[in-house]
């Protein structure tokens, strides 16, 4: 017993080995096979009978043959072969035993490349089998055994195709207001300018009234805004544009450059190859939106300006905020030009060009917008009574709201850089491409507005507000 517990216990390598077996199908190929023209001219010449007397002529034979070309063909000492027994020049019929060294090249083709092992005699391995769609397989059709068959063909449900009507959907629409505003429901008939919505549920009136988290309901709203448009922030063109810098435009990195909350950005006028290209892609894209994209907002290239100091920038800030009472203040201005009129003087820092850039959908001119949030605010405390806008306009701060502003146009600015001699590498220094247009500074000055800028902004007021334009407010714009 001794000597069985000291000798040492032998261990057993096992391998567990399994086959996978899969396939890849790749779809067809989207397009039709494109065959290229390769030109074959030089198949002549090597295939004509003239190249190959030339070969021979100059690559001598370095062997050195005989008359049979070193494969003899001569019977003379084969035993029976003028006899008429063959034998001798004939294949045995009982083959001699291969050779060891040249049984590799005597395998198939199916058994080239790696070594598959065989479990062989080994009773607790088994092939790797995917039993998943088997078993879904028999309970589908346990099921179908013991499942009543119908007496005749199952009949689809039928669905309600009213609601699906646009005077149905109108409802629904005017449904949501009703529930928001119940004391502003029509109540009355159907008419062209008025419409009854659908009668709310009372379990849309209480999501109304005690609105929950649609997957935390412990959470609990803090307060509500009314999504409303900024009509005193309305532009010539009723919408804004959103530019972002690839790099820091500016050498402050420390901290933010107060300068950019008032930079400006001046368009530089496109030659007529890049409006061609332009217009091109538009084209294509009006031919076929699904394989051409839009190419988004017009490629311009942009001067960049800023304030020469921050002090000019605050300046410049309040002279542009209206409820600002001192925004009328002439000293704002920091600089005199030659003429000795004030002004606030912007340098140029570079020029940019425009990278990746999306434009709104006409037909979906909402479809991003900006939202500011704005609370209640003392406006007593905060600005003077008597601060009035010239003009006309109010200087009343905005009531508390959510206020979008929609966006036309979501570009990405790089700095512009030379596509020509520094392109080619043939010299390092790049040349600006626009020297008979570049700026070197601005002479900013602050005024009111005057009628065509008026009537442009009044018209897309009257358009957020649902209303029909004057016709005198379309004369002054057309004007």
């Amino acid at each position: 017993m001794a000597n069985a517990a000291s000798r040492p216990q032998r261990a057993y390598h096992q391998d567990y080995i399994c086959r996978i077996r899969y396939e890849n199908n790749l779809p067809p190929p989207p397009g039709s096979v494109k065959l290229l023209d390769i030109p074959i001219d030089g198949l002549d010449y090597y295939a004509s009978p003239g190249f190959a007397s030339r070969l021979h002529r100059s690559q001598p034979i370095n062997i050195e043959a005989d008359a049979e070309l070193g494969m003899p063909i001569d019977l003379v000492g084969m035993p029976g072969v003028f006899d008429g027994d063959e034998s001798s020049i004939q294949a045995p019929l009982i083959p001699p035993p291969v050779h060891p060294r040249d049984k590799n090249l005597l395998r198939p083709l199916s058994e080239l490349g790696k070594p598959k092992y065989q479990p062989g005699g080994i009773s607790f391995l088994r092939r790797t089998e995917y039993i998943s769609s088997d078993v879904a397989r028999a309970r589908s059709e346990a099921a179908s055994k013991s499942a009543p068959k119908s007496s005749g063909p199952k009949l689809r449900k039928p669905v309600d195709t009213s609601k699906d009507d646009p005077i149905n959907v109108l409802r629904a629409v005017v449904k949501g207001f009703d529930i928001a505003h119940p004391e502003d429901a029509y109540t009355g008939p159907d008419t062209k300018d008025n419409i009854k919505g659908l009668e709310p549920t009372p379990a849309e009136t209480e999501t109304w009234n005690n609105p929950k988290h649609p997957m935390k309901s412990n959470l609990k709203p803090v307060d509500f805004y009314p999504i409303l448009p900024d009509l005193e922030a309305v532009t010539d063109t009723g919408s804004y544009m959103i530019a972002k810098f690839t790099a820091n435009p500016t050498q402050v990195i420390e901290k933010h450059d107060p300068r950019m909350d008032v930079g400006m950005l001046r368009p530089i006028e496109m030659d007529d190859v890049a409006i061609a290209e332009y217009n091109a892609k538009l084209a294509a894209h009006g031919a076929d939106p699904v394989r051409n994209p839009h190419p988004g907002g017009a490629p311009f290239n942009y001067h960049f300006f800023l304030p020469t100091d921050e002090t000019s920038a605050s300046n410049l800030r309040k002279k542009l905020d209206v409820h600002d009472p001192d925004n009328e203040n002439p000293g704002l201005y920091t600089t005199k030009n030659k003429d000795g009129k004030d002004i606030f003087r912007m340098n140029q820092q570079r020029v940019y060009e425009t990278g990746r850039s999306t434009a709104a959908d006409p037909d979906h001119a909402y479809k991003e917008v900006a939202l500011a949030l704005h609370d209640d605010v003392d406006e007593a405390a905060d600005y003077s009574e008597s601060a009035q806008a010239t003009n006309g306009e109010s200087t009343k701060r905005l009531g508390k709201a959510a206020y979008y502003y929609p966006v036309m146009q979501k570009m990405q600015l790089k700095p512009h850089r030379s596509k020509t001699l520094a392109q080619l590498g043939v010299t390092s220094r790049v040349e600006d491409d626009d020297d008979d247009r570049k700026i070197d500074a601005l002479e900013v000055v602050v005024d009111d507005l005057n009628e065509t800028e008026k009537a442009k902004r009044a018209e897309h007021r009257l358009a957020l507000l649902g209303e029909v334009v004057d016709e005198e407010v379309t004369q002054l714009s057309d004007a």
